[in-house]
């Protein structure tokens, strides 16, 4: 059967000469129909798990191609990565905030599977103005902990919507973590609504965390084009909690 699929995939491979990594432009769906052509009756699950025996690998798009590239950006990366080791040294919070993508409300099309005895309807065209309503999702994660926290709003990405979410995090969980803080690092995108230039956002940051919980917050901003999550990229796993700002 190995050497089936070998043969199948002879014209369809590609990899890197290098590491020995290979990937192929056939799904294991169509593989398998090719395979029950020459009567050999396999599923694409077994499929999968075939090609992982021959050294394939799963690839996605990978964004590495930045529109803009400032000549400082190394330079404020370790000037980041040197507030980070300053804050740990004292055991002081540090969290990276990021909003992430919307996703509408309603019977939508979306990527996964679940077991279950029949398909779920859903609409054959995702329109806006079928959705319910439309999810503003804000994440919170300390690396140090490697937790994270999504915080659900339902209105527009707002500044003060960001102020809310740290505030519920810092009042839920973030000081019983840290009792004895008075300080916090937070890590930050460029853009939207915790932008460096977002008046707004600075204005929510002490009006709905620093004011009422006596902290003093240092905002770091990543370099443009850069995602504010991708520092703590190497870690495998953490847990996430979700919650809904009232």
């Amino acid at each position: 059967m190995i050497a089936e699929i070998e043969k199948l995939m002879r014209d369809d491979t590609a990899g890197d000469p290098i590491s020995g990594i290979k990937w192929t432009r056939k799904t294991s769906e169509k593989i398998s129909r090719q395979l029950r052509r020459v009567r050999i009756w396999v599923s694409a699950s077994s499929v999968r798990r075939l090609l992982k025996k021959l050294d394939f690998h799963l690839h996605v798009n990978k964004k590495t191609i930045c529109s803009t590239r400032s000549a400082d950006r190394d330079r404020q990366f370790r000037r980041i990565q040197r507030a980070c080791a300053r804050f740990k040294r004292r055991g002081l919070p540090i969290i990276s905030v990021d909003t992430k993508k919307r996703e509408m409300i309603g019977r939508f099309r979306n990527p996964g599977a679940k077991w279950a005895k029949a398909a779920t309807p859903v609409n054959d065209h995702d329109f806006r103005t079928d959705a319910v309503g439309v999810a503003i999702s804000y994440g919170i994660y300390d690396p140090q902990a490697n937790r994270g926290h999504l915080f659900v709003g339902t209105s527009h990405d707002t500044s003060e919507f960001a102020g809310d979410a740290l505030a519920l995090w810092w009042n839920h969980e973030g000081r019983d973590r840290y009792p004895d803080a008075d300080r916090i690092l937070i890590l930050a995108d460029c853009g939207g609504s915790n932008g460096n230039r977002v008046a707004a956002w600075k204005c929510g940051l002490q009006e709905r965390l620093c004011d009422p919980f006596g902290l003093k917050a240092t905002v770091a901003h990543y370099p443009q084009s850069s995602s504010c999550f991708r520092s703590w990229s190497s870690r495998r796993s953490f847990d996430w909690a979700a919650s809904t700002p009232g």
